[in-house]
């Protein structure tokens, strides 16, 4: 059942939320996507920065210790395994007052399959190369937030005029959630938590 969506949602995206709707999966069905997906950013940015090193675009690559790069890794895994439950309860907690009436595993669809694009440019850390990775992840951002635009009438069951509104306020939403994480990041290397060159 993991993952039983995924080519779908990137060759007839409206369909496959349609899928989605019709079949609701089990709360641990959801939660099992997340936990495998976010695993691809974890896993190719701690090989990025420890053995293939970063190239910030001038001088020489940048690599950090084994030990700060599976430190950082984790971190960003249950980081971004914490924002889609965020997102997640956020867009259910909304839910009211768009007129839906979204069960939390409806809302957990909905934000595990948007967020799968966004995990899935962590391939490009593999080639990490800074413009690269802007490139690749402007695209995964931009399907992100279609599938969000496609997706919120059908899985909230809303007309597509309030899914407009209602998927705006959860982009604005998983903006803030992603601004908490980045201001968390900085405040926690200045901690002495940052990573550790080689």
């Amino acid at each position: 059942m993991i993952l039983n969506h995924l080519m779908g949602l990137y060759t007839h995206p409206k369909q496959e939320w349609e899928t989605i709707e019709k079949n609701h999966e089990a709360l641990k069905s959801s939660l099992s996507h997340v936990l495998l997906i976010a695993l691809i950013p974890a896993i190719c940015s701690y090989f990025a920065t420890a053995h293939i090193g970063w190239n910030p675009g001038a001088g020489e690559p940048l690599f950090l210790t084994s030990q700060s790069a599976m430190f950082m890794s984790i971190g960003m895994y249950f980081g971004l395994i914490g924002g889609v439950l965020a997102l997640a309860y956020l867009a259910f907690w909304m839910g009211k007052t768009f007129d839906a009436n979204p069960t939390y595993t409806q809302a957990l669809e909905l934000a595990a399959y948007t967020a799968t694009p966004l995990f899935m440019v962590g391939f490009a850390a593999l080639y990490p190369v800074l413009w690269f990775i802007m490139m690749v992840g402007l695209v995964g951002l931009a399907y992100s937030v279609y599938l969000l635009y496609a997706g919120v009438p059908i899985i909230m069951n809303i007309p597509e005029e309030k899914g407009f509104i209602y998927a705006s306020s959860v982009v604005t939403a998983g903006l803030v959630l992603l601004v908490a994480l980045m201001a968390s990041s900085v405040i926690l290397w200045s901690l002495g938590f940052g990573p550790m060159m080689q």
